[in-house]
């Protein structure tokens, strides 16, 4: 019976969205500029990278040419050098807007057709009513922030504050999302985590799709750093996602890194969750190797938004692609003959783009596995195509949105 491995690159988007325009995006394009400005010698950081961008494995498996689909343009060295391994295509958004979980519920076969609700760029940016509930709620003394704000500026600006008054930094973006930052030893990571989902409820009435928790350590003399126990309290996806009916079908489902969060924990089968990109990988691998026959692995590589993108760190990120690209074989040998892999991303993040937010793009459709016949899948109309074909390979009735190209 076949498996399928299904990987989110997140935030490796690919240009070309015809209504990028419509969020201020007209142009970007993630992997292709990051290709060009390794080109040109930007891309060079020493004792990381230098040079060309080198993907080998993914140009093989059709990565440029999707580019080429979605742009009209071959990035920088992502031709195909030789024979194609994979097949390839690339996927148009449907959902209002360019975030997380409306790029991963869409592909999961959910596309979001409401609209978010946002906080506005003003300060303070939370209406009252919600600051007095997350203060009563929560238990807090106050709260510090209330604004839009990187994540990692307002640490430094605000921790010690944090660590002397109690109360937690609370800031949002140009993304559906409150975030709440507390210091894991004075402040207590489970009590971060029991203040973010009292809010998750707080938040519920104003439609906003994800309050994070973002946990940090250190001090003001030896600096402030976010650790690796971030976690997201999302609201739950409307209507049954690829995860409920291969549930309800009996089928193993393994989740890694954020997909348990942004599912809201829904169906979302054994959730392993390591830090960083590296780790990740190395869990769904193995995942892929003990997966019963029937099953998913659904894997999310963060790494590339939260650590590269949203910092516009044009080296970081592509040492982030290329350190992918070398572990391409490592995934091959885990699959059985009948086994599928879908390389994909859930939205742009253009590292050379304006400001630090997400970007509309299309993003990348690559499919490999022994029985997987390279050659073209086209422009497909929705994310949802994705999951869509998911199930169908794994031969389990198909009732949502999407249409499979298998």
């Amino acid at each position: 019976m076949p498996r399928a491995l299904l990987i989110v690159l997140d935030s490796v988007g690919i240009g070309g969205a015809e209504d990028a325009a419509a969020y201020g995006d007209a142009g970007a394009d993630t992997v292709g500029h990051i290709a060009e400005a390794c080109a040109a010698g930007r891309g060079d950081r020493a004792g990381l990278r230098q040079g060309p961008l080198h993907l080998p494995h993914l140009s093989a498996l059709g990565l440029g040419l999707a580019c080429e689909a979605s742009t009209g343009r071959v990035p920088p060295n992502l031709a195909p050098q030789g024979p194609l391994k994979g097949a390839w295509g690339y996927g148009v958004e449907t959902s209002r807007g360019k975030d997380t979980p409306s790029g991963h519920w869409e592909i999961a076969g959910v596309p979001v057709d409401f609209d978010w609700g946002y906080f506005p760029d003003t300060q303070p940016a939370f209406p009252r009513e919600l600051t007095d509930a997350i203060v009563a709620q929560g238990k807090v003394p106050g709260i510090l922030g209330n604004k839009h704000a990187s994540g990692t500026a307002i640490i430094d600006e605000l921790g010690e504050e944090h660590m002397r008054t109690g109360k937690p930094i609370c800031y949002t973006s140009v993304d559906s999302v409150l975030q709440i930052a507390a210091h894991e030893e004075s402040f207590g990571l489970a009590r971060l985590y029991d203040l973010c989902a009292t809010v998750r409820t707080l938040c519920d009435p104003y439609r906003i799709g994800r309050v994070i928790a973002r946990p940090f350590v250190g001090s003001a003399e030896a600096g402030f750093r976010r650790t690796g126990n971030r976690k997201d309290f999302a609201t739950p996806p409307p209507s049954d996602t690829i995860l409920d009916t291969l549930s309800k079908a009996g089928r193993a489902v393994v989740t890694v890194g954020k997909i348990g969060d942004i599912f809201a924990h829904r169906n979302t089968g054994e959730e392993i969750k390591p830090h960083g990109n590296d780790a990740c990988l190395t869990a769904a691998v193995d995942a892929m190797r003990h997966l019963p026959e029937g099953g998913l692995v659904f894997a999310n590589l963060v790494d590339f938004d939260s650590e590269f993108g949203h910092r516009r760190d044009i080296p970081g990120y592509a040492a982030a692609i290329e350190a992918f690209d070398r572990r391409v074989p490592e995934i091959a040998s885990a699959l059985r003959p009948e086994d599928l892999v879908v390389v994909t991303a859930d939205h742009g993040n253009d590292p050379s783009w304006r400001g630090t937010d997400h970007t509309r793009e299309h993003v990348p459709i690559l499919c490999f596995g022994p029985a997987v016949k390279p050659g073209p899948l086209g422009r497909r109309e929705s994310f949802a195509d994705i999951g869509a074909s998911v199930l169908t390979h794994l031969g389990v009735s198909h009732l949502g949105r999407g249409d499979s190209w298998v």
